[in-house]
């Protein structure tokens, strides 16, 4: 059996959470079975139905998209897997050209306005650069676009970050805060972009947190996180959620099942 590397043993004191929390009825996956099924998908895997790049988050050097690509990889014995790291970033401009060259070096073409076709995998940040990097500039300065056929977001802060809130003058923060002019911005140019976003997240998020982690009028693919560990940080690696990300670039049906449960104490949840 492959080795597998978990980013929780990178950050074992980080975002601890006491108790696992209640089962999501729409995303009904143990995580023993979900490891179960990603064994499965190795010993018979089945190639990409396009590209696919991950984005990682915020000050993560490379680490976590290089190993969501290796456990992609090993389910689909696919090579066209390109991780990006957005750890020099100065602000999302800077994100949206990184994210852009990317592509362009994985996945060449020739079109002047738009990147290869992908699907995209966003950790945290990485969601939010996939966003902007889809978007049409609204200065007019950066004509070229990545194009994307599905975007994957791992407790992505799509309409804020808690941890945003710190006191700094670092812009990449000050734009991912709630309310912010950049969030606005990502909001009015969804409806031009044609793609769908799956947004899911770990409970007890206390970087993002978990009502942050899909965009306005959607909610989030939601699992109770595990005994004692990093929800935050330790959400690109669950096996529930890479189980049904992998089962869905594999063209097969994925594990959650619509519509999405409304987060425990949501005031939809109390009415359901």
């Amino acid at each position: 059996m492959r080795a597998r590397v978990s980013i929780i043993m990178l950050f074992p004191l980080a975002s601890l959470a006491c108790a696992a929390g209640p089962e999501n009825p729409s995303f009904p996956l143990r995580v023993t079975d979900a490891r179960t099924a990603l064994r499965q998908m190795e010993d018979r895997p089945k190639p990409l139905q396009r590209p696919v790049l991950v984005i990682g988050g915020y000050l993560d050097f490379g680490v976590t998209p290089s190993l969501v690509r290796n456990e992609l990889r090993a389910v689909t014995a696919d090579d066209r897997i390109a991780p990006v790291a957005l750890f020099d970033c100065g602000d999302f401009d800077d994100c949206r050209e990184k994210v852009i060259a990317a592509v362009d070096r994985a996945f060449p073409n020739d079109d002047p306005e738009f990147t290869t076709p992908v699907d995209v995998i966003g950790v945290s940040m990485g969601g939010l650069a996939a966003r902007y990097a889809a978007a049409p500039d609204p200065s007019g300065k950066l004509h070229r676009r990545l194009k994307i056929a599905r975007l994957f977001t791992i407790s992505s802060p799509h309409k804020g970050a808690v941890m945003a809130l710190i006191p700094t003058f670092h812009k990449l923060v000050l734009q991912m805060r709630s309310g912010s002019d950049f969030l606005g911005c990502l909001d009015q140019a969804r409806c031009d972009c044609g793609y769908e976003i799956y947004p899911y997240v770990r409970l007890n998020d206390g970087w993002v947190g978990e009502s942050n982690a899909a965009p306005p009028g959607q909610v989030p693919w939601w699992v109770p996180n595990p005994f004692l560990q990093g929800s935050h940080l330790g959400a690109a690696a669950d096996p529930r959620i890479l189980a049904d990300i992998a089962r869905r670039l594999r063209g097969e049906e994925p594990f959650t099942r619509g519509p999405p449960t409304p987060l425990p104490g949501s005031g939809e949840a109390a009415r359901s």
